[in-house]
């Protein structure tokens, strides 16, 4: 099992370069795997959207919590540390373009040393896909395609450049350089709770990231996901699933109840505050508990 770490976004720090800087090396030291930085681009203030995760309806930050763009974050963060993998979790997919995305995605890669990988959404906040430019009601569409122009200005197609010719993007001979260290391009999960997400797991990514989902509904995402990468011939044996726990109530029993469903890597999440001593020993114990080195 390899364990993550979810960036303590509603604490309020993940904008301060020395608190964020000296928590991440600090989990870089416990041994865990990766760290994860969430996105959203904008928060409405007073949304009308409906959050899915929380019965509510409503997620747990303030509008004006400091959200710091995913990629700067983690390109900061890989130069304070040296092995450490680096994730978004999720990034809100329709707010980008692909072509700028590919780019910028490809550029932390290769100055992390092949570190990135990119767990991506098709996002559930509705004022905040508008305000960035895309129609909310076509967002799954349209983050099927972006998934096929970032693999095709990865792909090795020297020294005709990538093409291509979609719903929602066009381009010819596009020549996008530096390429991503890791082969086949920076590895690609879908987040999300829906077969959509699962689906598009499936056809396009290396994982699956199911969110506020368990038992049989999670059995059946799974399946799903393997069931559709066999449809376009794919090997589903290698496509990872990644789970959520909490921080503090992982235990390595837990650990290996999860791994029975096929998660190989669980994102953990903290309870601690601003305090930054109190966060790293929160890391400490549960690297300790786990066995981590």
């Amino acid at each position: 099992m390899k364990y993550a770490v979810l960036l303590p976004v509603a604490a309020g720090v993940t904008a301060d370069p020395e608190w964020i800087g000296a928590y991440v090396q600090h989990a870089e030291t416990c041994g865990f795997e990766s760290v994860s930085a969430v996105e959203h681009t904008v928060v409405a203030s007073g949304y009308a959207s409906v959050y899915p995760y929380d019965r509510t309806g409503r997620m747990e930050l303030a509008d004006d919590t400091d959200i710091p763009d995913p990629l700067d974050l983690l390109a900061f963060l890989a130069g304070r540390t040296t092995r450490i993998g680096l994730a978004t979790g999720v990034l809100v997919l329709p707010n980008h373009h692909p072509v700028v995305l590919a780019k910028r995605l490809a550029t932390v890669d290769v100055l992390s040393g092949g570190r990135l990988r990119l767990v991506v959404g098709m996002g559930w906040m509705r004022e905040e896909i508008e305000t960035c430019g895309a129609d909310f009601g076509s967002r799954g569409r349209r983050g099927d395609e972006q998934l096929q122009v970032l693999r095709k200005l990865w792909a090795g197609t020297a020294p005709e450049g990538a093409s291509h010719d979609g719903e929602f993007f066009r381009f010819k001979g596009a020549m996008s350089y530096p390429k991503p260290v890791q082969e086949g391009g920076v590895p690609v999960h879908v987040g999300g709770h829906t077969k959509a997400a699962a689906r598009r797991a499936g056809r396009y990514g290396d994982g699956l990231q199911p969110l506020g989902v368990a038992g049989d509904e999670l059995r059946g995402l799974v399946a799903l996901m393997r069931e559709e990468a066999e449809r376009n011939g794919r090997d589903p044996s290698v496509l990872e699933l990644t789970l959520g726990h909490s921080l503090t109530a992982v235990t390595p029993e837990k650990a290996e109840r999860l791994a029975a469903l096929g998660a190989s890597r669980l994102v953990l999440g903290g309870n601690a505050g601003s305090d930054l001593d109190e966060a790293r020993d929160e890391l400490s114990a549960c690297a300790r508990r786990l066995g981590l080195s």
